[in-house]
């Protein structure tokens, strides 16, 4: 299985930097995966709504333009389907299983994702109703990528 995360910002603390290589290191037992990085927008102080959406926009086409063809999306959306950690687990086997063998990850900005993003996406996913640091958030979904790995392999991992 291919998994890519596309997400906005860098990782720039060394504590996020050797998390995200631990699960990375984890994973490759079970998937192919890379994380893009892709250019955060600056917001000029006090932004206006309009600034705000000129952000969401631009982000949102830099990140359509690098969703492989053929890619299943998931959209990481405060809106989007909460889903237990068992259910994601069944959500990525299901979709291997029929042949959806590459799946992209997509963590937005700090103002979220743009319309055309999220009418992109073939599964909207929310972690909750609590907002988490992008650079956190990273780390929680590899981790919640893999132990569905483990929950589906039936492996010691998930209790």
């Amino acid at each position: 299985m291919n998994i890519t995360i596309l997400c906005i910002g860098k990782l720039k603390e060394r504590y996020w930097l050797e998390a995200v290589s631990e699960y990375s290191k984890r994973l490759s037992r079970f998937c192919s995966l890379s994380i893009q990085e892709l250019k955060e927008e600056r917001l000029p102080d006090n932004a206006s709504p309009a600034q705000e959406q000129e952000v969401i926009e631009s982000e949102g086409q830099n990140l359509l333009k690098h969703i492989r063809q053929g890619s299943y999306v998931i959209a990481l959306d405060l809106r989007g389907k909460a889903m237990s950690s068992e259910q994601l687990a069944q959500t990525v086997e299901r979709l291997g299983l029929s042949g959806r063998s590459d799946l992209t990850f997509i963590i937005g900005g700090s103002l979220g994702l743009s319309a055309a993003l999220l009418a992109r996406a073939d599964l909207r996913l929310s972690f909750g109703a609590m907002t988490f640091p992008h650079q956190m958030m990273r780390v929680i979904l590899l981790e919640q990528v893999y132990r569905a790995f483990k929950i589906n392999r039936n492996e010691a991992y998930h209790k």
